[in-house]
């Protein structure tokens, strides 16, 4: 994956960019190689056209240049009024100069997008692992950056095998994570999932042992048991006890692990009013080396209960 196609915010503080950006001859040359280059949006005026600072010299964004929409689409207010403060993609499609010969260079984030979508997105498939950064939450899931600001969609039950209410339970706006590409549909567009990278029922529960007494995140209480989570795909089962609340963190006696059911069960030792801190994902695959995954099986081969994800 080239560098410049990645979610915003991983340009910005690349030498490079910062190369292109400091210096007339600079930008000229990004021009002439059509580079992608970032910057943050300083401002936004009254005709919700964005303005920046590269550097010295000042930089305008038409309101219809900032994203890359569908023919019958138009861009939304929010949808610009959000990119101030933030690392914003583009290309320079070339300069305005006033009667005083001050030059004003004109971006267009939509070129970029639309370069980042043929070059990159569109090439794809089910099973590529690829960087993102989140960019919203509901209660449905997470809106994730893919690249150049191009959004898709992490559904809340593709975050992680233990179920939360909300992906904010997992996630805050700006995480840089990875992800799976999940499917695409006729549209194009790519939803994708998370779940996959953060271990199988085994890899998890090796980090476990019977008798010992560990931290777990209470995340459901129903009137047979209480689901405990002890990491984001594993989660064990204990007696429902007074005055327990979602989210709070508790200390819990692992009874006994069964693996052909998959099964852990616990005994809630002691609890905290306080939600448990979240933590950066802890990835069961090495990124580096794996960037595609045609299958994967969350359940033992001898477990009574199949678990798994075909990408195709």
């Amino acid at each position: 994956m080239l560098n410049q196609y990645k979610p915003e915010g991983h340009l910005i503080q690349d030498p490079e960019n910062h190369d292109y950006l400091t210096s007339e001859i600079g930008l000229e040359k990004a021009v002439e190689k059509k580079k992608i280059l970032e910057a943050t949006a300083l401002l936004c005026d009254a005709s919700y056209d964005l303005h920046f600072d590269l550097f010295g010299m000042h930089a305008i964004m038409p309101r219809n240049e900032v994203q890359l929409m569908n023919n019958d689409e138009t861009v939304k207010d929010i949808a610009v009024l959000t990119r101030v403060g933030k690392p914003v993609s583009f290309h320079i499609m070339g300069y305005s100069i006033d009667k005083s010969g001050k030059k004003t260079a004109i971006l267009s984030r939509k070129s970029a997008q639309r370069e980042c979508k043929e070059q990159y997105i569109e090439t794809l498939v089910p099973g590529d692992i690829i960087p993102a950064t989140v960019t919203h939450l509901e209660s449905f899931g997470a809106f994730v950056d893919i690249g150049c600001g191009i959004v898709s969609l992490l559904s809340i039950d593709s975050i992680s095998v233990s179920r939360i209410t909300h992906p904010k339970d997992r996630l805050r706006v700006g995480d840089r994570i990875f992800v799976i590409v999940k499917s695409i549909d006729s549209l194009g567009r790519i939803y994708v999932s998370q779940k996959e990278l953060l271990g199988t029922w085994e890899e998890n529960v090796a980090l476990f042992k019977t008798g010992e007494t560990v931290m777990g995140t209470i995340r459901s209480i129903e009137n047979y048991g209480v689901f405990v989570e002890l990491t984001p795909n594993l989660a064990g089962l204990a007696e429902v006890k007074e005055d327990l609340r979602v989210n709070e963190t508790a200390a819990v006696y692992i009874k006994s692990i069964l693996p052909d059911r998959m099964k852990i069960k616990l005994v809630i030792i002691d609890t905290q009013p306080t939600k448990a801190a979240l933590k950066p994902p802890k990835y069961f695959i090495d990124l580096s080396k794996t960037t595609h995954l045609s299958y994967w099986r969350y359940s033992p081969d001898y477990a009574e209960k199949r678990i798994e994800t075909i990408f195709e």
